[in-house]
């Protein structure tokens, strides 16, 4: 199983926020969990902490701590992603498109996938495993 996650999962898991699903907590402490950050959380999540609207000091810690775990693999933004977002149209915000994207993806390619994720769009649709 590999968990593909949403930018208030990683900035909530982050900061120890109580706001976190219990269940996403558990799977983002535990050592073994498979986890998938879209190139696109880690880009809204650096945008939130530069914004002050986090208790992460800095964009360059984010980061550092994001490279540190070796349970992480940053997905990237590519053709694929993008062009499977244009068959989303009931996920209303573009960056939430892209990252129910990449875990459909994944997905495609044979991987369990599920997205810790409590955006209610992504949940609403239907088209990707949530786990809160």
């Amino acid at each position: 199983m590999k968990y593909v996650i949403d930018t208030h999962a990683l900035i909530w898991f982050l900061e120890g926020n109580s706001r976190l699903g219990a269940n996403a907590k558990a799977i983002l402490s535990h050592p073994d969990s498979e986890l998938i950050i879209p190139a696109t959380t880690l880009a809204e999540a650096v945008w939130i902490v530069e914004r002050r609207k986090t208790s992460i000091p800095s964009a360059k810690d984010l980061i550092l701590v994001v490279e540190a775990d070796p349970r992480v693999v940053i997905y990237p933004l590519d053709k694929e992603v993008v062009e499977l977002t244009i068959n989303l149209s009931n996920i209303n915000e573009m960056h939430d498109r892209q990252i129910a994207a990449t875990a459909l993806v994944l997905a495609s390619k044979g991987e369990v996938v599920q997205l810790l994720t409590r955006d209610e769009n992504i949940t609403a649709s239907g088209l990707v495993p949530i786990v809160w």
